[in-house]
């Protein structure tokens, strides 16, 4: 199961109704939050989630509405006694940039690491999950995330029988270990079919419409994309300052054939998303607008 929180969906500054962006799962005791605007702490106290369980941070890129909560965030996980490590992933930069905002968060008592998304596309493997980084078009340097939970195939107990595999040592083969018993050597292909689908979530803000986002999005359970702006008027604004309008994220959602759309990183200038959605939903008829504090557990497929 995977619980999926958009803490914040304003974009460039917020207002009293609204937070910055940032968005935050949790899967298997471990949390992971992508972007960290202003007041995306309070917005987890909000929801009545905690910020003791962030393992790992994420950034799309390094304007002040993606980053500027962080300071706050890691100085209230410092003065909660934390000493587990904390991962940050970013694009280049991402070590310069968090040291320059630590100044007024020094001497944290836990360990940062940090991970640079130095490709195009990267992948990161994390506390049960893949995470995948990849480039889109905003005016500085921007990723959008993909996580994918596989689901391994069912274990076949006729075939353990048919092969004479002793029953201590199914659970492990169900686990994915290989097994050396009275000298003979036990694989899970042999007891397991084949992988069932997974869980997938794909996140992308500040970019115009691009393939890497139709590739990386395809089959996601929930796509949560930018939507700017939702008055075609706004059209060269969104060309200009390399954002997207609702109408294009439908149109991704559909080239990707994804389950749901939530739109989010709305412009302060668009007080009532909802007024568009008819005309959006003709794009793509899943599609909703965010809204702080939207959540959804996403669970594997029922058989």
């Amino acid at each position: 199961m995977l619980d999926v929180c958009l803490l914040g969906c304003g974009g460039m500054m917020p207002l009293p109704y609204r937070w910055l962006t940032s968005l935050m799962v949790r899967f298997n005791g471990s949390s992971l939050l992508i972007d960290c605007g202003e007041g995306t702490q309070v917005a987890i106290r909000e929801k009545g989630w905690s910020f003791k369980p962030i393992d790992t941070i994420c950034f799309t890129h390094y304007h002040g509405d993606h980053i500027g909560g962080l300071p706050g965030l890691l100085l209230t996980m410092g003065n909660s006694d934390r000493t587990e490590t904390l991962t940050l992933i970013g694009p280049p930069g991402l070590e310069k940039v968090v040291n320059a905002l630590r100044i007024i968060a020094p001497g944290l008592p836990f360990p940062i690491i940090f991970k640079e998304i130095t490709e195009p596309e990267q992948t990161f493997e994390l506390n049960g999950y893949r995470l995948k980084a990849f480039k889109v078009n905003h005016n500085v340097t921007c990723y959008g995330y993909t996580m994918e939970i596989d689901r391994a195939g069912k274990f076949d107990a006729d075939r353990a029988r048919a092969a004479e595999i002793p029953l201590k040592c199914w659970n492990r083969l169900q686990k994915g270990e290989t097994i050396t018993e009275d000298g003979r050597t036990f694989t899970p292909d042999m007891v397991m079919g084949p992988a069932r689908k997974g869980i997938k979530l794909t996140y992308c803000t500040d970019t115009r419409p691009t393939n890497s986002i139709v590739e990386n999005a395809k089959n996601s359970d929930l796509f949560i994309c930018e939507g700017m702006y939702g008055d075609p008027e706004k059209i060269p604004d969104a060309k200009s300052k390399k954002h997207m309008m609702f109408q294009e994220a439908a149109k991704l959602a559909a080239q990707a054939g994804v389950k749901e759309l939530w739109l989010t990183h709305y412009s302060p200038s668009l007080p009532r998303p909802e007024f568009y959605m008819e005309e959006v939903q003709k794009i793509f008829s899943n599609t909703f607008p965010g809204k702080d504090g939207k959540s959804v557990e996403l669970g594997f497929e029922e058989e």
